[in-house]
C-alpha cells in the first residue's frame, strides 16, 4: 500500500504487476486527485497496469482515466471477487504461458484462412481465451464475427458452460429487459410463466452480444449496470440475481464515432472493449477465397453425398471478384453455383449469373423460344426445394428472395410444400 506522496518512488522500486488506484485521497470527492496521480504514473511508467476504483456517480471520471491509460475500472461498493477477477484477468493477459484450457483446434479450424490477418486473429484467440476479459469484435457484416466469438468460448475455461448468442439488433426496446434479464409470471400482459433471461441462461459461460451498436441508449444504461454490478433483477421481481458470465460483443458499426456523436455511451464502450479483435473484409484477404470456396464445396458434397468439383480456373477468377457481403456472400454464391450446376463440375459460367457487375459470357441458358420465363423460374424453384428438402428459409435464401415472395411463387406454380 502506498500514498500519493510516495507513489512514484514506490512503483519505481517495486514495479507491481497491477496498481489499484482510488480516485480520491482526502475529503475532496471530485476525483481529480486520482486522475492527477494516474497521469503521473503513466507518464513515468507507461506500461504499468492500473485499475481505478470509482463510485457510480464518477463514471465519467473513470472514463477519463481509461483515456489516460487505466486498464479497467471497478465501481463502489465493490465486491472482492469482482476486484480479484479484474486483477486476475490482467495478470493472465500479461502472462500468456500460464496454464489454460486445452486448445480446441476444431473451433479454431472453423476460422478458415492462411492470410497474416487470420493467423494473427487465431493467435490472439489462443492468448486471450483463458482470461475473463471482455472482448469487442468488429468488422463488416459477413466477415465471421460469430465464429471468432465461438472460438474464444470454446478455447476458454468456460467451454463446458453455455455459449448464449443474443442478436441485439433483433430485440425491440420494449422486450430488452425481458429477453436479457427474464421476467416473473404476471410482470406484464402475456407473462403467463416465469422465464429466465439470457444472462441467467449463460451463467458460468459466455454471452455473445451481437450487433451491440444497434442498442438504444436507454437499453445501454441497463446493460452497463449489469456489467458493472454483476447482478440484475428480472422484470416483476425485487430480488437480485447474480450473474457470472464472460461478455463478448460484436458490431459492424463505428462505435468510437458513435461515442463522439452521442449515440453510444462512452462508459459502456470502455466496459466492453477491454480487448479488441478487428476482422478484415474479404477484399483485404483475397488469398483466402480459394480456401473458403473449396471448404464450402466440400461441405456441400458431404452433406448431399455428391462429388462435384471446381474447375481449375475458377478459384483464381473468384479471387479477383468483389464480395461486398464478404464470406456470407461468397458462401451464398458458391451454394447457388453448386446447386444449379449441371454434371460433375462447376465452372466460371456457373458463378457469373450470381455476381453483380460480372459480364456474362456464354451463359448456360436455353435457346430463345424453347422455354418461358415462368418455366425457368418454376424449374429453379423446384430444384432448390428438392435440394433443401423443402426448407422454406433455406430455399428463399439461396434464391435471393423473401419467404413471403417464395410462398407466392409456390402457390403460383402449384408446387407442393409444407405450410
Amino acid at each position: 500500500i502506498f500514498n500519493p506522496l510516495n507513489a512514484i518512488e514506490f512503483v519505481g522500486n517495486f514495479r507491481p504487476d497491477v496498481i489499484i488506484l482510488d480516485m480520491n485521497f482526502t475529503v475532496d470527492t471530485s476525483g481529480k486527485q486520482g486522475l492527477e496521480l494516474l497521469g503521473k504514473l503513466k507518464a513515468d511508467f507507461p506500461e504499468q497496469d492500473i485499475i481505478l476504483i470509482t463510485g457510480w456517480g464518477t463514471l465519467e471520471l473513470a472514463v477519463e482515466g481509461m483515456k489516460i491509460g487505466a486498464r479497467d475500472f471497478i465501481t463502489k461498493p465493490w465486491k472482492n471477487e469482482h476486484l480479484l477477477g479484474a486483477v486476475k484477468t490482467i495478470i493472465e493477459l500479461n502472462n500468456p504461458d500460464l496454464p489454460a484450457a486445452a486448445e480446441n483446434t476444431s473451433a479454431l479450424d472453423a476460422i478458415i484462412g492462411e492470410s497474416k490477418a487470420i493467423r494473427d486473429i487465431k493467435n490472439t484467440i489462443r492468448k486471450i481465451a483463458a482470461t475473463d476479459a471482455s472482448v469487442l469484435i468488429t468488422g463488416q457484416s459477413g466477415t465471421g464475427k460469430e465464429l471468432v466469438a465461438e472460438a474464444i468460448h470454446d478455447n476458454s475455461k468456460r467451454n463446458e458452460a453455455p455459449f448464449v448468442k443474443v442478436n441485439l439488433g433483433g430485440i425491440s426496446t420494449s422486450l430488452f429487459e425481458s429477453e436479457l434479464f427474464g421476467h416473473k409470471k404476471g410482470a406484464f400482459t402475456g407473462a403467463i410463466a416465469d422465464r429466465k433471461g439470457r444472462f441467467q441462461v449463460a451463467d458460468k459461460g459466455t454471452i455473445f452480444l451481437d450487433e451491440i451498436g444497434d442498442l438504444q441508449l436507454g437499453s445501454q444504461v441497463k446493460l452497463l449496470r449489469v456489467l458493472q454490478e454483476k447482478t440484475f433483477e428480472p422484470l416483476g421481481s425485487s430480488k437480485s440475481v447474480k450473474t457470472d458470465v464472460r461478455v463478448v460483443s460484436a458490431t459492424h458499426k463505428p462505435l468510437e464515432q458513435m461515442v463522439s456523436e452521442g449515440t453510444f455511451r462512452e462508459d459502456l464502450f470502455y466496459r466492453i472493449n477491454l480487448l479488441h479483435i478487428k476482422i478484415p473484409p474479404l477484399s483485404e484477404r483475397r488469398g483466402d477465397i480459394p480456401l473458403l470456396t473449396k471448404k464450402f464445396v466440400t461441405t456441400l458434397n458431404k452433406g448431399h453425398q455428391k462429388d462435384i468439383y471446381i474447375e481449375d480456373n475458377v478459384l483464381d477468377w473468384l479471387s479477383k471478384q468483389d464480395f461486398s457481403g464478404n464470406i456470407r456472400q461468397l458462401k451464398n454464391v458458391v451454394e447457388r453455383a453448386w446447386l444449379l450446376s449441371d454434371g460433375k463440375k462447376i465452372g466460371v459460367k456457373d458463378f457469373q449469373p450470381h455476381l453483380s457487375g460480372v459480364p456474362l459470357k456464354n451463359p448456360r441458358l436455353p435457346q430463345v423460344g424453347t422455354m418461358t420465363l415462368d418455366e425457368m423460374e418454376k424449374g429453379m424453384i423446384e430444384k432448390a426445394m428438392a435440394f433443401h428438402n423443402g426448407n422454406i428459409s433455406q430455399v428463399a435464401l439461396v434464391l435471393g428472395i423473401t419467404r413471403s415472395a417464395l410462398y407466392r411463387r409456390l402457390e403460383k406454380f402449384n408446387i407442393k410444400h409444407e405450410s
